[in-house]
């Protein structure tokens, strides 16, 4: 049995008895070195964290099997913290959690605003543009900060976003006696750095030409960076209809050009997944400069040819979308191959030749095939007329 502790930035005066009976009947205690030196009448082994601390976590567990240990977490230990990571590690009968109060409720408690209303974002060992999803016009979000530099990387952030009147608060040592708090406008923000322990609270105003990107299915296709390339805006949100993202599941967008339906896929929620499989150098690093704009920095771009790249993974994907390729040999039955019981498959083609591929695989395998045809008002002179894009036939089927 592993006891996990959250303390504070008011360290062992906040905690409660029940906790400081766990630490003072510890034989080891493992935590950050400023944590360890918040302690009061514990005469445990104290164990600082190696950084990174991650990969050490199950041999320092190995080291110290048999003694009671005690891991100290910040604030609540279960949200962000080292407490989830110990139960999927060792199983919930494994870990005992004394909660403290998170820098979440505390933030909330001075600002005024609802938890259950604000969105929340960690920028803990992530990419400052992890936020672009969350920014939407008129949200109240709370960052969880790396470090001292990330307010002011959330504020050039936020200007060049095209948000630069956005009201930011920073909150430092929340719950400690030297607590501070500082607000300005994204734009006005001081490149001073804060504190290393703060949480960032931003009231999202936008400017009149601020594009408007979603969660949504469909985005412009301004939004991304292409030569043409490109699943266009309509055919995507039908297609991401049809793939139908789930929150955790993993998509392969295979032939992917710019990324486009694997980045929608990934906005989705925080926590859907996605490879990008673009045999073009050119079209790659064009895909992961898109995932970083559009705040899905965590995609994977897998350089390589379709079905050579794909048959070298070894994850199951719950979903695939072959945008490119469909009649190379091999592409389909590599792709219907990987896919995890219950997965969909969807495929779309523009030519004649590509769409008897489809025909043919629906043929033997069913699922639905659909024909969209989609028309853009264009100037006729001085009148407005339609001009037809190419159809677009997509086979979605479901593996058994």
């Amino acid at each position: 049995m592993v006891t996990v502790v959250g303390i504070g930035a008011d360290g062992w005066h906040g905690l409660s008895e029940a906790a400081r009976e766990e630490l003072r009947t510890a034989e080891v205690v493992l935590g950050s070195t400023r944590q360890l030196a918040q302690l009061r009448d514990v005469a445990a082994e104290r164990v600082p964290w190696p950084s990174p601390m991650l990969p050490a976590l199950q041999s320092l567990l190995d080291e110290h099997a048999g003694r009671a240990v005690c891991v100290l977490a910040s604030g609540d230990p279960m949200f962000f913290g080292v407490g989830s990571t110990l139960v999927r590690m060792l199983g919930a009968g494994q870990v005992r959690v004394f909660p403290q109060a998170s820098s979440l409720s505390l933030a909330c408690a001075r600002m005024g605003w609802a938890l259950d209303r604000v969105e929340v974002v960690s920028l803990v060992g992530r990419p400052v543009e992890q936020l672009h999803p969350a920014l939407q016009p008129d949200q109240r979000v709370l960052v969880l900060s790396a470090d001292g530099s990330t307010p002011a990387a959330i504020a050039e952030l936020l200007t060049a976003r095209g948000y630069p009147d956005s009201r930011m608060t920073v909150l430092e040592r929340l719950g400690a006696t030297e607590e501070r708090e500082r607000t300005g406008k994204a734009r006005e923000w001081a490149g001073s750095a804060a504190d290393a322990l703060n949480i960032v609270a931003i009231e999202v105003r936008a400017d009149e030409q601020a594009p408007l990107l979603p969660r949504t299915p469909g985005l412009p296709d301004e939004a991304f960076e292409h030569d043409g390339q490109l699943t266009k805006r309509e055919v995507r949100a039908i297609t991401l209809a049809h793939l139908a993202p789930v929150p955790g599941q993993l998509l392969w967008d295979v032939g992917s050009g710019a990324a486009s339906v694997a980045i929608e896929w990934m906005r989705a929620h925080p926590s859907c997944r996605a490879v990008a499989f673009e045999q073009r150098a050119d079209r790659a690093d064009r895909s992961q400069r898109n995932a970083g704009a559009l705040g899905v920095p965590a995609l994977e771009v897998v350089r390589g040819s379709a079905p050579e790249a794909l048959q070298e993974r070894p994850e199951h994907p719950a979903a695939v979308f072959v945008g490119g390729g469909v009649t190379r040999p091999g592409v389909l039955d590599a792709c219907w191959d990987a896919l995890a019981p219950g997965g969909r498959l969807v495929a779309n083609a523009v030519t004649v030749e590509a769409e008897a591929v489809l025909a043919q695989w629906q043929g033997r395998l069913g699922g639905d095939l659909v024909r969209t045809q989609i028309s853009r008002g264009s100037p006729v002179g001085s009148f407005t007329g339609w001009r037809a894009m190419m159809p677009v036939t997509t086979w979605k089927v479901t593996k058994p």
